[in-house]
């Protein structure tokens, strides 16, 4: 099965009504997709699917890591992906998610080091396409994280900018 019958194909249009809230998430999923990230977890994780499973454990593995940096931190984050099924595609629901993570720690160290190797690989596809980040032949990775809050003067408001505190890079 190809990725684009997995996520549907992206497009800009002008003047539409629709609003794609998770757009960073839309960056990642389509970052993963074209370094080859998504093909390999699938191919990596793919001994842990069970027979007649509808659900990919390389894809639900990356829509997880997708929920987390949109700022999820429970599997059932992944409710914000669930929502927006004409940009995330089919994302498994809550408990598929809990069995596969069961299943993964039953053979953690496998399940972390096939993982590792997936992104390996799919890392030096891109810089052998592109080139590794170099400067002064040192690899460098410029990670930066802004907080930003909003005004809100619901009720919760308070809660949320003493939440926020303890976000802060």
């Amino acid at each position: 099965m190809k990725d684009k019958q997995r996520r549907p194909w992206l497009s800009v249009v002008v003047g539409g009504e629709s609003l794609v809230s998770q757009a960073g998430g839309t960056l990642l999923v389509e970052t993963a997709r074209g370094s080859g990230l998504a093909r390999e977890l699938s191919s990596w994780l793919g001994r842990w699917r069970r027979p007649f499973a509808v659900h990919d454990p390389g894809k639900i593995t990356l829509d997880l890591a997708v929920a987390v940096a949109l700022g999820g931190d429970a599997a059932c984050d992944m409710a914000v992906l669930r929502a927006e099924a004409g940009v995330f595609g089919l994302v498994a629901s809550d408990p598929t998610v809990s069995r596969l993570i069961a299943t993964l720690a039953e053979d953690s160290d496998g399940a972390l080091a096939v993982i590792s190797a997936a992104r390996a690989t799919a890392r030096e596809r891109v810089w052998n396409r592109a080139g590794a980040p170099t400067q002064d032949w040192q690899v460098v990775i410029d990670l930066d994280a802004t907080l930003l809050t909003a005004h809100s003067s619901g009720p919760q408001a308070p809660c949320r900018a003493e939440r926020s505190a303890d976000r802060a890079p």
